[in-house]
């Protein structure tokens, strides 16, 4: 990727990490095709992109529309002419059910077919189907990079986490998937995580703010996933709360990072088809 300003697509990128993202992106010139669903939020994000260095471009979509993908993807490339990076960070979470959903968890048995679909199209089709709108212009290109935040492994089998786990879960084994099919194409497919709970309005009554990860650490390690410096990390999954500021980046990577999904302890070789 060239060493000049990005265009970058970041879903749910009005509020919590995708906004420190965003802004964050902003600030270092790039270029951010914002996507959300709540447009008020959309337009005071645009007020304080108005002195940054990037353009910002917003999109307000709900991301379980089938068509929201490709209209996200044609918005970026009027806009700015091509698509260099995407950043699948829209989610929802257990508290859009329950406020306190930490303190009484919500029983497997509990839940709906409804809520799992929804669960379902948002944390673990979305980011699957916007890779699948944005990755013929990058293979086109030779180069790109996905980006995806999913959650903890231990979130993923947490009690009373059902619809949140196993949803990010699906995502992640997707990206990972989609790393093995991506190799040597230019185009990479990594994986983004806070690494604990984090202050963000998606985890509700979690408990004192001040004693939670801030969303600002996801963007140190998500400037260097889009650097030329990681033009070739591909299928690895950092956890922004190990991110050590003090070393270089690389080696802050080096620590933070571990193979995607569960690679690490797969029982039968991960080969090729």
């Amino acid at each position: 990727m060239a060493a000049t300003n990005k265009s970058v697509i970041v879903t749910g990128a009005a509020s919590g990490m995708g906004l420190v993202m965003t802004i964050a992106l902003l600030t270092a010139g790039d270029d951010v095709t914002a996507v959300d669903r709540n447009g008020a939020a959309l337009a005071e994000l645009a007020k304080r992109a108005a002195n940054l260095p990037g353009k910002v471009n917003t999109v307000a979509v709900d991301l379980t529309q089938p068509d929201s993908f490709a209209h996200v993807a044609g918005s970026a490339l009027i806009k700015f002419g091509r698509i260099d990076a995407l950043v699948n960070n829209a989610g929802i979470g257990q508290a859009s059910l329950r406020e306190n959903a930490r303190q009484q968890p919500i029983r497997f048995w509990e839940t709906t077919p409804e809520q799992w679909a929804r669960f379902m199209a948002i944390n673990g089709a979305a980011p699957i189907n916007m890779a699948r709108a944005v990755l013929p212009h990058m293979l086109a290109a030779g180069r790109g990079r996905i980006i995806t935040v999913t959650t903890s492994l231990g979130t993923m089998v947490r009690q009373g986490y059902l619809l949140y786990g196993s949803s990010k879960a699906a995502a992640e084994a997707a990206m990972a998937g989609l790393s093995a099919d991506l190799a040597g194409t230019g185009v990479t497919s990594n994986v983004l995580v806070p690494g604990g709970v984090t202050n963000t309005p998606l985890v509700g009554q979690a408990g004192d703010p001040a004693k939670m990860l801030q969303p600002e650490i996801m963007a140190p390690p998500l400037l260097w996933l889009l650097s030329d410096e990681a033009a070739e990390v591909n299928g690895r999954r950092f956890i922004a709360a190990d991110w050590d500021t003090s070393l270089a980046p690389a080696a802050a990577a080096e620590k933070a990072g571990a193979p995607i999904a569960w690679g690490g302890i797969a029982r039968m070789p991960i080969e090729p088809a």
